[in-house]
């Protein structure tokens, strides 16, 4: 059903009602009351000529005899003859009713009374009859109409906007490979083609995305080769090194191979996960002694800034090379943002079986209001100024600490700013 069509059928709606309000408002379903003057005079004196014999009955019923019904009673209201019932049978029904009341007359004298009903009441109800009927099929065929409209509405709109609603979850459930059905025969088909365009548009988007993907890890991939031949020469010469040198350059030297080793196991990494895949990096705790946790914090203070070191003897679950990561990043950015003496301390937390370490530096610290804030992904705190920095370091050591069943704590102190990193104790 085009609009057109739609407007056409309101158009003849309207006037059909507007023809059925002139025809009631003006009277037209109802018929004129008859007034009968002859026939009610013929009757009156047919009972007057018949007196004697009509006077000597008492409530009888007769046949209609003329073309309206009727009443006879006596002066005493005596009931003599009737035509049928539910017809006034008294003068004060009678004029209720507006029956139309004669005498009848015998020698000049009223001996009675004509009481010719009045069918106003049943003419009306037949006029009420019709205009219900009028009323009714207007309605039913409005309700059809309306039924019909909208059998239309849900075969060539309501069902096709649920495909179209239904195909774009799809789309964004990332189902590209089931094409749109084409309909241009309803009100979306021109949007149909469309549609499946978009959606092959997409296809071919992501497919690019992958292919893009697919090329940064082959680049990494061969970065990562490519940086490893530099890192074993540089092993290789701190092995030469370390067979000639004294004992104060040793201890340097190996801090520089152990450090070579790092970046040759955080190198093996890449091949497998990027900082935009860091759930993909793998964490193997395992029991470390403390003993080498003090080894990992003196070997990532290259720049000797350490002024005390105490931590307790103790074995804690922990994935080395992660742990040597977290801590490498935290004196890395006091480094950075602080730039002062750093105290390094521990202490047991019975409650919860872990050991705490704090590092603590003299710098001015971060805001309260950013301290939840600097361990999410990109996130640096204001005091960043100039400083470069990617807001990843807090955000993968908190990611390791919790992959090895420990934490990450930054807090503002009296003196400064610390990361407190909690270790499970075996």
């Amino acid at each position: 059903m085009k609009l057109r069509f739609l407007l056409i059928y309101i158009a003849v709606l309207i006037a059909v009602g507007a023809c059925g309000c002139y025809v009631i408002a003006n009277g037209k379903l109802s018929e004129d009351i008859p007034s009968h003057t002859i026939a009610i005079n013929r009757c009156i004196a047919r009972l007057e000529g018949s007196w004697d014999d009509v006077s000597s009955d008492k409530d009888r019923l007769i046949a209609p005899d003329e073309e309206f019904d009727y009443c006879v009673i006596d002066n005493e209201g005596a009931v003599l003859i009737y035509t049928r019932d539910n017809i006034a049978k008294n003068i004060q029904t009678a004029t209720s009713n507006y029956d139309i009341i004669r005498d009848i007359e015998v020698d000049g004298a009223a001996v009675g009374k004509l009481l010719v009903h009045n069918p106003k009441a049943e003419l009306e109800k037949e006029t009420n009859a019709k205009i219900a009927l009028f009323v009714g099929c207007l309605v039913v065929v409005t309700i059809v109409v309306f039924i019909l409209y909208y059998i239309y509405l849900k075969r060539r709109v309501i069902d096709p906007f649920y495909k179209l609603k239904n195909f774009a979850v799809r789309i964004a459930g990332g189902n590209l490979d089931t094409p749109l059905e084409m309909d241009k025969g309803n009100v979306f088909g021109p949007f149909t083609e469309s549609f499946d365009i978009m959606r092959d548009e997409l296809k071919a988007s992501r497919e690019r995305e992958e292919q893009a993907l697919k090329s940064r890890k082959e680049l990494v991939a061969q970065l990562s080769h490519d940086i490893k031949t530099p890192v074993a020469s540089i092993k290789a010469m701190t092995d030469v090194m370390s067979l000639t040198a004294d004992e104060e350059t040793k201890e340097t030297v190996s801090a520089i191979s152990s450090k070579a080793d790092q970046i040759d196991e955080l190198i093996s990494n890449l091949f497998h996960a990027t900082l935009e895949e860091l759930e993909q990096l793998e964490v193997n705790p395992e029991d470390v002694d403390s003993i080498d946790i003090v080894q990992m914090v003196r070997e990532a203070d290259y720049l000797k800034k350490i002024n005390m070191l105490d931590i307790s003897q103790a074995v804690v679950f922990a994935d080395r090379l992660r742990l040597n990561q977290v801590i490498s990043n935290i004196i890395f950015n006091s480094y950075k943002y602080a730039g002062t003496e750093i105290n390094v301390t521990g202490k047991f937390d019975s409650a919860n079986q872990m050991l705490l370490i704090e590092i603590a530096d003299k710098g001015p610290g971060v805001p309260e209001e950013e301290l939840e804030i600097i361990t999410q992904k990109f996130k640096r705190g204001s005091n960043a100024g100039g400083s470069e920095g990617s807001g990843l370091g807090l955000y993968i050591s908190d990611y390791l600490m919790k992959k090895m069943g420990g934490s990450l704590t930054p807090r503002n102190t009296v003196d400064g700013f610390a990361v407190e990193i909690g270790l499970k104790l075996s």
